[in-house]
């Protein structure tokens, strides 16, 4: 429990301070679950995620399609000697270098949802500029050279530019397409005006390789998609659960300030209280034994009686009250000392036993023989055991039996059991029985109820001495209260030490 003290004044358990964070993450978790329910497509949101990895990309990339262009050019010359092939690869690297500025110009810019659908236009348009350029390269001619050598030529190197375009423009819907579907209507109307089996062949070549790459580059784009979309799932889940966890932990930190300040509160409040019991409690004994002289009404005598039972059965319940406060409030501290077990058990068999004869039941003892004794506080022990032994004697029946054994642990702690054969209590019910103020069923039915703290304060000062509290029970067999006390308690004795002679003191001598 924590002990830091609020300076705040806002007890409220709901942090309002951060109420537009859960609106924010409503918002997201909506718009997670909308996209959850789409079965085909890519949604709309990440059409932006995608066209700022187009632009990165193309950032990264922009030295491919130059290198390509210039290989190609460099190659072309040298099997042709045609120079136009060079007017052809500067008109290339201009349209490529407008490209590259519009991917720049976008950079720089924010890309929304409102402007995502106008740069891709933007960019499919340059796109298409790049492949008239390629168009062009296609329609290039060779006068000296062979036409099968200058169409493999062409055809290698339009399968190549179309790979690095692929690559390139994964993230941009229909790239592909809008690049080189120019190439192939231009060399298709060139094998039509001019029929030859080569040009036949690299139009269903091209034709094939643009078809396969489009089909590969729409899955390898969906593939994307998914994977953004997990990540904005994961996101989103983060979000959910850190807004979730600092709510629990601000209802967490505000109960616990809530809970130390009542049993601050009420730690503080033991004299004020006490002190109007003990006038009650002491005059009311005074006219009920009527010290001052007799009371004429026997029925004043009767009530001052009850009085002093009634305020007798109030200050019990504050005492035990106050005592389980203090001890939430880190206030109950030990006096410890050397003690034994077995005569503090003896002691609190003997205040019962009144009670236990008015209803008939006998209490039988058990206890191992020269058991040492504990390092712990006597009257918190006694308070333990006597709460132990007053819950046997009121849930034990007319006639019933307690049992109550002490002895050694098997780690070489010391113990004290406290059995009855009462009515039990359900296995669903102990850890009712065992928080504060809770009560079973059968003490909910008994005409004796209590507070429902006894068993609470057992554990909580069996805590305070590092032990354990065991409770066993079962319906209509009775109960098992089990009090530990560890082996660093028990005071082991010494042996006596044997007497050994004297040594002499050796002489000086002053020479």
């Amino acid at each position: 429990m924590s002990t830091g003290v609020s300076t705040s004044t806002d007890k409220i358990i709901v942090d309002k301070s951060r109420s537009h964070r859960n609106k924010a993450v409503s918002r997201t978790v909506r718009a997670t679950r909308e996209r959850l329910q789409t079965a085909t497509g890519i949604a709309p949101g990440f059409e932006r995620e995608m066209l700022q990895l187009h632009i990165a990309s193309a950032a990264q990339n922009a030295l491919a399609v130059p290198v390509v262009v210039v290989l190609i050019a460099a190659v072309g010359v040298y099997l042709t000697q045609e120079i136009g092939l060079l007017a052809w690869a500067i008109l290339a690297l201009s349209v490529h270098a407008l490209g590259m500025i519009v991917a720049r110009r976008a950079h720089k810019q924010e890309i929304t949802a409102d402007n995502t659908r106008r740069w891709q236009r933007i960019f499919l348009a340059a796109q298409v500029a790049m492949g008239l350029a390629w168009a062009a390269f296609s329609l290039q001619t060779c006068g000296p050279c062979g036409n099968a050598t200058f169409d493999f030529y062409k055809g290698s190197a339009l399968l190549v530019a179309l790979a690095v375009t692929a690559i390139s423009t994964l993230m941009l819907r229909h790239a592909v397409l809008y690049a080189f579907l120019p190439t192939v209507v231009a060399l298709s109307i060139s094998a039509l005006l001019r029929p030859n089996p080569a040009t036949f062949g690299m139009v269903t070549i091209i034709s094939a390789a643009l078809i396969f790459l489009i089909f590969m580059t729409n899955r390898l784009r969906h593939t994307s998609a998914q994977l953004l979309s997990s990540q904005s799932e994961k996101d989103d889940l983060i979000a959910e659960l850190e807004v979730a966890k600092s709510m629990s932990d601000e209802a967490r930190r505000r109960a616990e300030e809530a809970n130390l300040a009542k049993s601050r509160f009420l730690a503080s409040m033991s004299h004020e209280l006490r002190t109007p019991l003990n006038a009650i409690l002491g005059f009311s004994e005074v006219m009920s034994t009527e010290v001052l002289g007799p009371l004429n009404n026997p029925v004043y005598k009767e009530y001052t009686s009850d009085i002093h039972r009634s305020g007798q059965h109030l200050l019990n319940l504050i005492n035990e009250i106050l005592d389980l406060s203090r001890i939430e409030a880190g206030k109950y501290d030990l006096s410890e000392d050397s003690v034994h077990l077995v005569d503090i058990a003896e002691d609190c068999i003997g205040m019962v036993q009144l009670r236990a004869r008015a209803k008939n039941i006998a209490i039988s003892e058990q206890v191992e023989g020269d058991m040492p004794a504990v390092w712990a506080d006597e009257k918190a022990l006694r308070q333990v055991v006597l709460n132990l032994l007053s819950n046997a004697v009121k849930f034990t029946p007319q006639g019933g039996e307690i049992f109550v054994k002490a002895g050694w642990t098997a780690g070489g702690g010391q113990y004290i059991s406290i059995r009855d054969n009462g009515p039990g209590i359900p296995e669903e019910e102990i850890p009712v029985v065992l928080s504060a103020f809770g009560q079973g069923s059968i003490a909910i039915k008994s005409a004796e109820q209590g507070t429902g703290l006894g068993l609470p304060i057992v554990q909580a000062i069996l805590a305070k001495h590092n032990g354990e509290f065991i409770l066993k029970s079962k319906l209509r067999e009775g109960t098992e209260a089990i009090a530990i006390l560890p082996a660093k308690r028990v005071l082991q004795s010494l042996p006596a030490v044997t007497e050994t002679q004297a040594v002499a003191p050796r002489r000086k001598s002053f020479a």
